[in-house]
């Protein structure tokens, strides 16, 4: 064989292994960790439906396994104020702005990053007056006049990812951007939810508010009678003492409810990015205008971990550690960089790219740690317990998630119960005190009873507007612990501020 041929041979072979080498990266591949192996939230099985009562939100709620969770499911309370209220927020949040520039900054970030891969080509003009001297040529004592070069050139350069550096680096950066899109969602979970848990809170509070109101109006006309019953010398001067005191106290009731209204209404302005003087048309809440959704989809254990933006965003961390484990391990290895150059060069401008003045080289280098007193292998060290540390948090969060839900449907169930028994303990309250002002304007009984029965009543009735409020809050709440629909969401009108995301489920989580 012809010496050509063989270095021809050599370097087709030089080649293919640099070629091969090119698609390895070190580190091991990551793989999205598996859903838990359970097959329910409550260690109790769920009843079928829950308890009912009369009254508002006393229907009784099924719950669904499997179902499927709407995009929009606070439209379920069919409220129409709240989904204005809702839409508005999601076009004008700055919690969403900032989410999303951050997802943005991080989309860029990789876009800048993603030139590594190709080789880099920068364009080069220079002048130059120069004055060596002999000695740089070997002749000490020849004299050389000063001239000025010119030069135009192009150069290229390019580092070989033989060992896939640059391409972990990418892939770290890429669950940066996914992490970034997961905190997107996240925020817009955090602000509807907080949005339809503050209107509910003003509903509440307007409830209690009416309650004391209907409350001080009894106690206004009952003081009218027991003062005709002083005058008339049926009654003793302490009772009246007695009703006035008890009026008072409920007067006293209703600033702090009126303040908490205030506050409340603050924050939904706020919420919807308004200050909180400029929300003239900011809907009043109450618990009439809502109803409770009668059917409660909940998913399965298995799909919770790909629906709640908390837990993805776990997930992004773990799939950023283990590429920096690959970068730390790359490290370790040569790094080879090759560089070429073309261009003229003339010692006057109108002499560039004349016959004679071009001027090229080529180059190739190879850096290989030999001696780091430790340090690149510690970095690896350090990558890797960085893996270990976002494993922990990744299942801390998703214990965290089921535990959420688990706590959720257990209090739904409670709820129904709660209602059910305050919406009689309130009945017979009312009944009770009707009894009592009949007997005591008939003097069939002592004021002291009217005055507990009043107390009884005013408990109760506050009572069960706040076990409305909450049975509605923790519906609320279900929607929100179970990842919110977002999976689910299209380009609809006033909704599209955040993009729906796409899946592409693996199995397995692999430790570097």
């Amino acid at each position: 064989m012809k010496r050509q041929d063989t270095q021809k041979l050599t370097l087709l072979h030089t080649a293919l292994v640099i070629a091969s080498l090119a698609g390895c990266a070190v580190g091991h591949d990551y793989r999205r960790p598996p859903p838990p192996e359970v097959a329910s939230y409550t260690a109790e099985t769920l009843p079928a439906e829950t308890a009912d009562a009369p009254g508002v939100g006393g229907g009784s709620q099924r719950f669904l396994p499997g179902g499927e969770i709407p995009a929009v499911w606070w439209e379920l309370f069919r409220s129409a104020a709240l989904d204005r209220w809702i839409r508005e927020a999601i076009a004008n949040s700055p919690t969403l702005g900032a989410a999303e520039a951050a997802l943005r900054r991080a989309q860029e970030l990789l876009r800048a990053r993603s030139g590594e891969l190709l080789p880099s080509v920068d364009g080069n003009v220079s002048v130059s007056r120069q004055d060596p001297s002999g000695a740089s040529l070997g002749q000490p004592n020849a004299q050389i006049n000063p001239f000025t070069l010119y030069n135009a050139s192009v150069d290229v350069s390019y580092t070989l990812d033989l060992f896939g550096k640059t391409r972990r680096e990418l892939e770290a950066l890429q669950a940066q951007v996914d992490y970034q899109r997961f905190q997107l969602e996240g925020a817009y979970l955090t602000l509807t939810s907080n949005i339809v848990t503050a209107a509910l809170q003003e509903a509440s509070l307007r409830g209690e508010l009416q309650a004391t109101r209907d409350i001080l109006a009894t106690q206004e006309e009952q003081l009218a009678i027991i003062e005709k019953q002083f005058e008339l010398g049926g009654i003793a001067r302490t009772d009246v003492l007695a009703q006035r005191a008890s009026l008072a106290q409920t007067r006293a009731a209703v600033p702090p409810l009126e303040k908490r209204i205030a506050q409340t209404r603050h924050l939904l302005a706020v919420l919807a990015g308004r200050f909180p003087g400029d929300a003239a048309d900011l809907p009043e809440f109450d618990l009439e205008g809502f109803r409770l959704p009668e059917e409660l989809p909940v998913s399965l254990p298995s799909s919770l971990v790909r629906q709640r933006p908390d837990i993805r965003s776990a997930e992004e961390v773990l799939h950023a550690a283990s590429a920096t484990v690959g970068v730390a391990t790359a490290n370790l290895y040569p790094q080879i960089t090759l560089s070429a150059r073309y261009g003229t060069e003339a010692s006057q401008i109108g002499d560039l790219f004349q016959p004679g003045t071009a001027a090229w080289g080529i180059g190739a280098g190879l850096l290989q740690p030999i001696f780091r007193g430790g340090a690149l292998e510690a970095q690896r060290r350090a990558a890797v317990a960085g893996f270990d540390l976002a494993a922990a948090q990744y299942r801390e969060t998703v214990l965290q998630g089921f535990r959420d839900v688990a706590d959720v449907l257990r209090a739904l169930e409670y709820d129904a119960v709660t209602l059910k028994a305050q919406a009689e303990a309130e009945v017979a309250a009312r009944d009770t005190l009707d009894i009592a002002k009949k007997q005591v304007r008939f003097g069939a009984t002592s004021y002291l009873s009217l005055l507990n029965a009043q107390r009884q009543y005013f408990l109760s009735r506050i009572l069960l507007v706040r076990v409305q409020a909450v049975r509605f809050s923790d519906t609320a709440a279900l929607f929100q612990a179970l990842g919110g629909g977002w999976w689910n969401r299209g380009p609809e009108p006033g909704m599209t501020r955040t993009s729906v995301m796409t899946d592409n489920p693996s199995a397995g989580a692999l430790r570097p």
